[in-house]
């Protein structure tokens, strides 16, 4: 496998007159410490670095003045705010920065891994029709395992209330996100739902999530048989389950496969690669993706080309296997505006070597990425002087990804045929009737590409997905060692 294991980065010197990576354990106060190690990963890694002139390699002149500027941040996320740029080039909304900092980098990483303390509900809040101030959720998934799947609650449902209480556009978040709650299902109603008298309760508990969640044929004509996956997040943990499904698409020698990311806010670069590789096989050991960095990391890569390269293999640390490859030359996505990072890094990636088909709405425009910066001399969780007295961490942007032609699409990817959930019939996902299904179904049988027209378009203002509150949310990230 060329060049695929995660980036080995030199030791970048940070305002290398008065402080470097080799030399963290000099004189610094207790009270600035942790805003040190911010200060410092940012001066490194941040892609903008150059932009923010706090973070200006001669910004200090002595570590005096570094350390009173420190002093200044009652919090080490104050200071992470401050650090963070806000590039030009997202101009549906310029506070789509994508970095972050957390104060518990256990509950990140098993994010990270789908592992979520959650009452299983995939939800999105939408307003009612009528103008008021209240709002509604529909299930649109429910995680296999959790107190919500335990219960009977199901895709489609639709929920007015929470412990009695109508959900509003002020009590949302607080009533679906408590540990424990009463749901109130109603009847959509033209989308001014009425309450139908059913409740369910639901309690959060730790779930582990597999991503691949369906592996199907649910078309088969004689002519067209066509595979599905739904696939939720890209979890290196679960590479090896997502090479188990491929296994099965070839055993049933399938002529098309439809790859559903409509939640699929992203994840690894790596399963991302592996899934590329999965889809086609005989681009072995070519680009399938570059990345660009700060031009300190650029300039200090130690000879690393920063390209992803299609494999014929999984190695990812804990599985080693071959990939099972479908050799195919056409591939159709199901996106949505949740699709984002590591599933827009599929798309354009292939876009580049075999023809790529979307149905759904326009994806969310994500095209750079991040690592998690802990407090160690290099950054990492097992290097040097790491300090283990917090569970402060950064998931801070350091590069921009493109396919092999330099591309990439800030604003999302456009479908090709587009259809937009309904809360009213959302079908159930695997099914060759599930309306976004269904539209694939007939563009790769009878090429048909009518979107729907505005008549057709349901009217259903979002604000809200249970995505929103997880910390990996619309995250795409590359393994940082040593």
């Amino acid at each position: 496998m060329k060049n695929l294991t995660p980036l080995k980065i030199l030791c970048i010197a940070i305002a290398s007159f008065f402080v470097s990576c080799s030399d963290k354990t000099e004189d610094i106060p207790a009270d600035v410490k942790i805003n040190d190690f911010v200060w410092g990963g940012m001066n490194a890694y941040y892609l903008w670095q150059e932009n923010v002139s706090d973070l200006a390699d001669n910004r200090f002149s002595n570590r005096e003045q570094l350390n009173s500027y420190l002093a200044g941040f009652d919090s080490p996320d104050n200071l992470f705010n401050q650090l963070l740029d806000y590039p030009s080039e997202y101009p549906k909304d310029p506070n789509r920065v994508f970095s972050w900092i957390v104060d518990d980098y256990i509950a990140l990483e098993e994010s990270f891994q789908g592992i979520r303390t959650t009452t299983g509900l995939k939800i999105v809040v939408a307003n009612y029709n009528d103008g008021s101030q209240n709002v509604y959720a529909y299930v649109r998934d429910v995680a296999i395992g959790s107190s919500a799947d335990a219960n009977g609650v199901t895709r489609g449902m639709i929920i007015s209330e929470v412990d009695g209480i109508q959900l509003t556009l002020a009590n949302f978040r607080d009533l679906l996100t408590a540990e424990s709650f009463t749901i109130g299902l109603a009847d959509y109603n033209g989308g001014n739902p009425t309450a139908n008298g059913t409740t369910i309760n639901v309690t959060s508990s730790v779930v582990e999530e597999n991503p691949v969640k369906i592996a199907n044929v649910p078309y088969n004509d004689g002519v067209n048989k066509i595979g599905y996956l739904l696939f939720n997040q890209f979890s290196t943990s679960y590479d090896d389950e997502l090479n188990t499904a491929f296994a099965y698409f070839k055993s049933e020698a399938i002529t098309d496969l439809v790859i559903d990311l409509r939640y699929n806010g992203g994840g690894s670069v790596r399963t991302a690669t592996y899934l590329g590789s999965m889809i086609t096989g005989q681009f072995n050991e070519e680009v399938f993706s570059q990345q660009e960095w700060n031009s300190k990391v650029m300039n200090n890569s130690g000879g690393y080309d920063f390209k992803n390269y299609f494999t014929n293999e999984i190695d990812n640390g804990q599985v080693n296997e071959a990939i099972n490859s479908l050799e195919l030359s056409r591939i159709y996505f199901i996106v949505t505006d949740n699709s984002a990072s590591a599933s827009e890094l599929v798309i354009n990636a292939l876009k580049a070597y075999i023809d790529v088909s979307l149905v759904g709405t326009q994806t969310y425009g994500k095209h750079v990425g991040s690592i998690t910066l802990y407090d160690s001399d290099n950054y990492t969780k097992n290097g040097p002087n790491f300090d283990s007295s917090h569970t402060w961490a950064m998931q801070p942007i350091v590069l921009e990804i493109q396919n092999k032609n330099g591309e990439n699409a800030p604003e999302g990817f456009i479908p090709d045929v587009e259809i937009v959930e309904d809360p009213s019939n959302l079908g159930v996902l695997g099914e060759a009737d599930e309306p976004l299904l269904e539209r694939t179904i007939q563009l790769i049988v009878n090429g048909t590409r009518i979107s729907q027209s505005t008549s057709e378009k349901p009217n259903v203002r979002k604000v809200w997905n249970t995505n929103m509150s997880y910390p990996d949310n619309n995250n795409m990230y590359v393994e940082l060692q040593r």
